[in-house]
């Protein structure tokens, strides 16, 4: 139950945001900002509220990094998704809305066809809330059933046709700007033709799985997109210049980027440490696509890559695991220590010998100083291939709490390290 302070918080907080929704309704950059207010002020106040449900129903998962290991629920992600649904479909009118009350207004006698209403523009506001609703439902489906990795790849393709078919059918543009040093080779401009369709498709994937593999600790899934989605809106607003022929673009980007950072800090005040809910594979797979999909229909899904650095620093640290060229377990989250109440490097063993392919595995994250290797008599020991194990290794053992609010700084100085 939550307090009277807390309930009349909340009750003032959407207060506000319907007013900005309905005094802005000739300005969906603003009304969007009022829905997110909507969606966080609301994701934070369901979730306690529906935490009973989720126990009962055996949706559960222990906190393995407390000395308590509290039974908390799980696959909470998914109220914080369908709020952002809720959001956007009710958002769907405001972008159009000069076309029903302002100066170009249609008239009821008018044909509903009338070349001045902008369908490709409500198809893509569609496409992306089909895609969106796809990769929420396989996402809560994974965490139901606990499908394969194998499988998993193929979520996110499945989810990603409808953005990928609008984007066909719309611009079509396949062509992309070459590097400078690869310009002597390759020219200016190269058209990718239909590689740009499994670029983009596989863009999907990387999204979704990059997101669910940085986890293990509490509120690194929802700190890494807030970063991210920040990150994305904070370029959007570079370009909302009225001289800029991408403001569009840009545009449809924040609209779905607003309200998803606003129910991302409602999930995330129940997520962060001590976490009360875990998010599950559904938020994960939620955030991802929601990256995926204002990129593609953005038209800056290249530019999309600068702010999943150190995510794709993971997944490449991490593929020797992931494809089975190292002995994989099933969690490499980091190991809690009960005596110092901190966390420290998880490990996994290696018979000896190694095979051919591991061997060059070992012996080139050796010289990279990129794993910690202890020889016993018929194994050896290494840490698990992961951002946040890697971390632990450079730095020493340290707080939950510390490690799921390091800071930039402290990635540079681990990186600096590395390069020692």
């Amino acid at each position: 139950m939550l307090s009277l302070t807390a309930f009349l918080t909340v009750a003032s907080t959407i207060i506000v945001a319907l007013v900005i929704i309905f005094n802005t309704v000739h300005d969906p950059l603003t009304a969007s900002i009022g829905f997110g207010i909507l969606g966080g002020s609301t994701t934070w106040l369901i979730i306690p509220m529906l935490t009973e449900s989720f126990l009962n129903a055996k949706r559960t998962g222990r906190d393995a990094h407390k000395l308590t290991k509290p039974i908390l629920p799980e696959s909470m992600g998914v109220i914080a998704a369908t709020v952002y649904l809720i959001c956007l479909f009710l958002f769907i009118p405001f972008p159009f809305m000069d076309y029903f009350t302002g100066q170009h207004i249609l008239s009821r006698k008018e044909p509903f066809h009338t070349p001045t209403f902008p369908h490709n523009k409500l198809g893509e506001f569609l496409s992306a809330l089909l895609s969106l609703q796809s990769m929420i439902l396989l996402g809560f489906a994974d965490d139901v059933f606990d499908i394969r990795w194998r499988y998993k790849l193929l979520l996110p393709t499945i989810a990603s046709v409808p953005i990928l078919i609008n984007y066909y059918v719309g611009s079509g543009e396949t062509h992309i700007s070459v590097p400078i040093p690869l310009r002597f080779i390759f020219g200016q401009i190269l058209d990718l033709g239909p590689l740009y369709y499994v670029y983009m498709g596989m863009m999907a994937v990387f999204c979704t799985n990059s997101i669910n593999i940085m986890a293990g600790i509490n509120g690194v899934e929802v700190g890494q997109s807030l970063v991210i989605a920040t990150s994305i809106a904070a370029n959007d607003l570079l370009f909302l210049n009225a001289f800029d022929q991408t403001v569009e673009t840009h545009l449809f980007s924040l609209f779905f980027l607003i309200p998803f950072i606003g129910v991302t800090i409602g999930l995330m005040i129940h997520n962060w440490f001590p976490a009360r809910v875990f998010v599950g594979d559904t938020y994960c797979y939620f955030a991802g696509m929601t990256f995926a999909v204002v990129s593609v229909l953005g038209h800056f899904s290249k530019t999309l890559l600068l702010f999943f650095i150190p995510q794709i620093f993971n997944f490449i640290y991490s593929a020797p695991q992931l494809f089975k060229l190292v002995d994989c377990p099933r969690h490499r989250m980091p190991d809690f220590n009960p005596r110092t109440n901190k966390l420290e490097y998880s490990t996994v063993r290696l018979e000896q010998p190694l095979s051919p392919v591991s061997s060059i595995v070992i012996k080139l994250f050796t010289l990279l100083r990129l794993v910690e290797i202890k020889h016993e008599k018929e194994e050896i020991v290494v840490n698990n291939f992961t951002l946040l194990n890697l971390i632990l290794l450079k730095f020493g053992p340290m707080h939950e709490r510390t490690l799921a609010s390091i800071s930039p700084p402290a990635l540079r100085r681990a990186l600096a390290r590395l390069a020692r």
